[in-house]
């Protein structure tokens, strides 16, 4: 096995699919970028979730609002709903793992806040369980998704964004999440601070 030509494929194959997308997921990662930055001046917060990868995407999209992206500025409202274990494992143990994050967005969620749904497989049923409450609740979606947005793309209404990426590989699939939600801290940063 010559493993340096197979990362040099990786590398490809990340850099071609990113290009790939730039046409079809700028418009959608703009309008996200808007409906966030809405609801952060109506003084909403940004809630995010997802699971393992996923997680980890929510809880980096909500540190770089709290504490800064690029450019020096006052912390935004950003939640990653992943991060507090007690509540994870009361819901999980007392109710379902499905309702992990549905039950968050039920108590903490309030006009105008947004949800950022994150899943490669659009299929995850704690993350459709939290647009379903989000919808309850009058607050829009925004939804990181990949293969074709699975059950998820169904569930977006009208005033919600997919951001979908084109692949079935969860390992590229991630690696243009992270890169879009990048995009969305330098958009949100650029509509609230102007461009330098």
């Amino acid at each position: 096995m010559d493993i340096i030509s197979r990362i040099g494929e990786i590398f490809s194959d990340s850099a071609h699919l990113k290009l790939e997308c730039m046409d079809s997921l700028s418009a959608p990662i703009a309008r996200a970028a808007e409906l966030m930055v809405e609801s952060l001046k109506a003084e909403g917060k940004i809630m995010a979730c997802g699971n393992g990868g996923s997680a980890a995407d929510a809880q980096h999209f909500s540190a770089e609002l709290l504490n800064r992206f690029e450019k020096e500025r006052p912390g935004l409202a950003g939640l990653a709903l992943t991060t507090d274990s007690s509540t994870l494992t009361s819901i999980g143990n007392d109710y379902h793992f499905d309702l992990i994050y549905s039950k968050q967005v039920r108590a903490l969620g309030r006009p105008p806040d947004v949800l950022l749904a994150i899943s490669t497989s659009g299929n995850s049923k704690n993350i459709i369980a939290a647009i379903h409450a989000a919808h309850e609740s009058s607050l829009p979606v925004v939804a990181l998704t990949g293969r074709g947005g699975g059950e998820i793309a169904a569930l977006l209404k009208e005033k919600d964004v997919e951001i979908c990426v084109p692949s079935q590989s969860t390992a590229r699939i991630q690696e243009v999440h992270l890169l879009t939600l990048h995009c969305l801290c330098d958009a949100i940063d650029c509509l609230l601070l102007g461009v330098d």
